[in-house]
């Protein structure tokens, strides 16, 4: 019996997790981890220039929720459990090496290359593999909670077990099948996770500021990618006025999209979530950062994709039809969903923002038809007049205090 207690204590001790705490901030591993976002965000880039529109949007959104997911779900789960101590630390280098294997695997993860792995095959492996791990890690970390147990092992199961088939029935079905079935898995699994999310609400958030930064530094990440389109675009051209002006027009609508979260919206969304408790703050963190944060992401990758199509065809005469549409549509799905946000949060509507939103949606057909250059100055002016406009409002931005 000692020999076997000290066995049984050392594996406890190893296995052991601890709760986060109020001002606990995200840890490095977390931060690490997040990191390998910003290259997959580069990865889903580079898939929706694979193909044509509107099919290359479609598979880039549906391979941005699973990463999404798959995010997401670590990011409850260390506001629970500390990530960087015991069985956890190793749930989230396991799933970061999983989420590296299938960002290389994302350009080619709707063709086969011949030669090469199946692409598809490696992504739903990989993905299998998060979600699999967050679930294991989940129940050892709530080992001492019956009720959460209980309530994770009935809940994650319905939204992850039918997501996962759905994939593997796409990638032996292949084209043109895979894409349909693809998108009805993440369509399931974005309904699955709300509807079972309401019991699985009794983990509350613990620390509304580690569950808040952890979000905001995936959209920080997010718009580090506009940046990097840049480059991608430019594609190691030599420097002349017309690249010049290009790139800092696109480095300013990365600017403009970067004031309209980070210019006092996101503090106003860590101190709504801060005053609630319990049930309702977990349902505010749901439906604030869990979802309505998604489209927010959608919107940054979208206008990264019409920067760097902008920045690669400066010389030619008219942006096109997938450079117009990501670049316009992009930065005002970007807006509408900040918009919603705060709507959600604090009560009220940014009218400017659903105006600006209006504006470029309604501009995104002519940008396809005008020079690349002029395309990036009219999207910068929109976004930083915005900018000035809500740093000194001349009309109330607020229609329904709730």
């Amino acid at each position: 019996p000692g020999p076997v207690s000290s066995i049984r204590g050392r594996l406890r001790r190893t296995l052991g997790t601890s709760e986060t705490g109020d001002d606990d901030p995200v840890s490095n591993l977390e931060l690490f981890f997040e990191l390998v976002y910003a290259f997959a965000f580069t990865q889903v880039t580079a898939l929706m220039l694979h193909e044509s529109m509107p099919g290359s949007l479609i598979d880039g959104i549906v391979v941005l929720s699973l990463l999404w997911w798959s995010w997401s779900a670590f990011s409850w789960l260390a506001n629970q459990a500390r990530a960087s101590e015991g069985i956890l630390e190793g749930a989230v280098i396991v799933a970061m090496v999983a989420v590296f294997i299938a960002c290389l695997a994302l350009p080619d993860a709707f063709h086969h290359v011949r030669g090469a792995l199946y692409s598809g095959t490696v992504l739903v492996g990989c993905y299998a593999a998060v979600r699999l791990t967050h679930f294991a890690a989940y129940l050892l970390a709530a080992r001492d909670n019956r009720r959460v147990r209980r309530l994770v092992a009935l809940t994650v199961p319905a939204s992850m077990i039918p997501t996962i088939a759905l994939l593997v029935l796409g990638t032996l079905l292949d084209q043109p099948w895979q894409r349909p079935v693809w998108a009805a898995a993440v369509l399931y699994d974005f309904g699955a996770v709300f509807v079972t999310g309401r019991a699985e609400l009794g983990w509350a958030i613990r620390s509304a500021t580690h569950f808040a930064e952890g979000y905001g530094l995936i959209v920080l990440l997010a718009l580090g990618e506009s940046v990097v389109s840049i480059a991608n675009g430019l594609d190691e051209r030599r420097l002349s006025w017309s690249i010049a002006v290009g790139a800092v027009l696109a480095l300013l609508v990365a600017l403009g999209m970067f004031l309209a979260y980070f210019q006092g919206q996101f503090a106003r969304l860590e101190r709504a979530l801060s005053r609630l408790e319990g049930r309702a703050r977990a349902q505010l963190g749901r439906d604030v950062f869990t979802y309505l944060h998604f489209p927010v992401i959608v919107g940054i990758t979208l206008s990264a994709l019409g920067i760097e199509k902008a920045l690669g065809h400066l010389g030619n005469a008219r942006l096109g039809a997938l450079g117009g549409w990501a670049l316009g549509a992009g930065v005002a799905v970007f807006l509408a969903s900040t918009a919603a946000l705060e709507w959600r949060a604090c009560g009220r509507w940014l009218r400017p923002r659903l105006a600006a939103s209006a504006l470029l949606v309604a501009i995104s057909a002519p940008l396809t038809l005008a020079p690349p250059l002029a395309a990036i100055g009219a999207i910068a002016a929109v976004v930083i007049g915005l900018a000035a406009a809500e740093r000194n409002p001349v009309f109330p931005s607020a229609t329904a205090q709730r």
